[in-house]
């Protein structure tokens, strides 16, 4: 069984393609891993180990994605991925928050009310 987990959420209202949508959510994942490989090594180790596992998740608005970036760096490494806006979005258009990996019990507690993409 698995105890970490990292969190990646995107805004389903920016209908983006399916490849930008797994390209923001790959850019959310990379980089809340170098963080917390910096911040928590044990945590992002262990995650290595148990398989990386992943949960996708989505918010109806920027709003949302906001809120929820806020709410996960107050207790667990997050970050918010901006686009450069060279192709499908305006640069400076907010698409993803990638949380930790971090226990799989604190992701769930933060992020249960969320809707799976």
């Amino acid at each position: 069984m698995s105890m970490y987990k990292q969190a990646i959420i995107l805004r389903a209202d920016l209908e983006m393609g399916k490849g930008k949508l797994v390209a923001q959510g790959a850019h959310a994942s990379v980089e809340a891993y170098r963080r917390t490989l910096s911040s928590k090594p044990q945590w992002a180790e262990a995650w290595l180990d148990e398989g990386m596992k992943k949960i996708v998740l989505k918010v109806k608005s920027e709003a949302e994605l906001i809120a929820a970036f806020e709410a996960a760096k107050r207790k667990l490494t997050a970050v918010l991925i901006t686009d450069a806006g060279h192709t499908q979005l305006e640069p400076g258009t907010h698409t993803a928050v990638g949380v930790g990996p971090a226990p799989e019990a604190e992701i769930d507690k933060l992020f249960s009310s969320l809707k799976l993409l």
